[in-house]
């Protein structure tokens, strides 16, 4: 099997998740199992919790990290705060919201979905609406994706939190941030988010495995009356850990979590505030990409407005008569390049660019380079290195030093 996918050269991962992995990260984790009941593992366990409460900019939050998906975490959301039958107001605009809204569904929640064009963002008018209507306080949270991956959008949560304040309203903010937290600007406390979640496998640069949860006093409040069943993923058991000291009420993966405490050190030597701006470079600089593409191309952005433009991921539609599959599948097959596919309402519309994690700018023009040979070699009428000629002119113009090497 290892032949048969075998490659010449670096993988090109560009799929908006799972995502390169640092070199650094990958040593700290080439290590053999530990006792997670030594003295070792519980220190370097209560450091890292207090180290990704920084990702979450929050001082009052409590953070958990179980052993889990993104799924996971979205289970550990729900459950620990809310009971079957509670009105959620949960917001559909793309894949990923449409499966954490099926979750909710299918864990007894009255969920009240609020429905947008799959490249639009949230209906923030109709929760306005509802919360106005909602003098009894019937709604009991707001759901929200931040960053909705399947098409490339990104919420205003801060608008979230300001219509919450104006009616008084005490709904708790529960928000998927898996593809937005420590690439995308995120403040829990200053936008009193109650929940946030991510996963290890995007912005993190890890593999797949960690959930990291972070919960307000409110939140934590709320799961002492909340009645949804729970086991694996109850805060109660990882809270009573805590307070003995070893904080892990199950065994967790000793080599993750050394991953991640290189992982947050190196966030922390760039700055989170300048990964965030790697970010936004890096997604404006594909975007002009695209912006070239929709004038000598025809194609265009799947998002509709640029107030939801994604810093982490680019979904660009394809014109009907190409299968946006086909330019995945070449990709892989012929340039060992990775891209995302459309998915559900969107799928052989769109392919997407992921640009999020350990990645600079020179990687994504390989990127960019890569998507406008594979274009030419489906039958589509490109000029090759337009829109790598635009992104690197941009990149040229506002890429910083790098600030370890000043």
């Amino acid at each position: 099997m290892a032949d048969y996918v075998y490659g010449p050269g670096r993988t090109h991962l560009f799929v908006p998740g799972p995502v390169n992995i640092p070199d650094q990260v990958i040593r700290a984790m080439n290590r053999q199992n530990e006792d997670y009941r030594s003295p070792a593992v519980p220190a370097l366990t209560k450091l890292l919790l207090e180290d990704v409460k920084k990702i979450f900019k929050t001082t009052t939050g409590t953070p958990f990290m179980i052993p889990t998906t993104g799924t996971g975490a979205w289970e550990s959301a729900l459950t620990n705060t809310l009971s079957p039958g509670d009105r959620v107001v949960s917001f559909l605009i793309g894949q990923f919201s449409l499966l954490w809204i099926d979750q909710q569904q299918r864990l007894g929640f009255d969920v009240d979905v609020v429905e947008s064009e799959w490249g639009r963002g949230a209906d923030l008018d109709a929760l306005e609406s509802k919360l106005r209507a909602d003098t009894l306080h019937t709604i009991k949270a707001i759901a929200i994706v931040h960053n909705e991956t399947a098409t490339g959008v990104t919420n205003n949560l801060a608008t979230v939190r300001k219509l919450l304040d104006t009616y008084g309203h005490p709904a708790l903010l529960l928000v998927d941030g898996v593809s937005s937290i420590c690439a995308l600007d995120f403040r829990m406390d200053e936008w009193g988010v109650d929940v946030a979640l991510t996963g290890s496998q995007k912005a993190l640069s890890l593999p797949t495995g960690l959930g990291i949860l972070c919960a307000s006093p409110k939140a934590l409040e709320a799961s002492k009356t909340a009645k949804s069943v729970r086991v694996f993923f109850d805060w109660k058991d990882y809270l009573k850990s805590y307070k003995i000291g070893n904080y892990w009420p199950y065994t967790p993966s000793i080599q993750l979590l050394y991953g991640l405490r290189t992982a947050l050190d190196l966030i922390f030597e760039e700055g989170l505030d300048n990964v965030i701006k790697r970010h936004t470079r890096l997604a404006t600089a594909t975007r002009c990409s695209a912006s070239l593409a929709v004038e000598a191309w025809g194609l265009k952005n799947c998002c509709q407005k640029e107030e939801w433009f994604s810093d982490t991921v680019t979904a660009i539609v394809v014109p009907p008569y190409i299968d946006s599959n086909d330019i995945v599948k070449h990709a892989w097959k012929r340039y060992n390049l990775s891209l995302g596919l459309g998915l559900n309402k969107v799928a052989g519309k769109v392919f997407r660019i992921g640009h999020l994690g350990n990645l600079n700018e020179l990687q994504l023009l390989g990127c960019l380079s890569g998507v406008e040979m594979v274009l030419k070699d489906v039958g589509y009428p490109v000029k090759l290195g337009s829109g790598v000629a635009a992104a690197a002119a941009y990149l040229s113009n506002f890429t910083p030093l790098i600030p370890s090497r000043i």
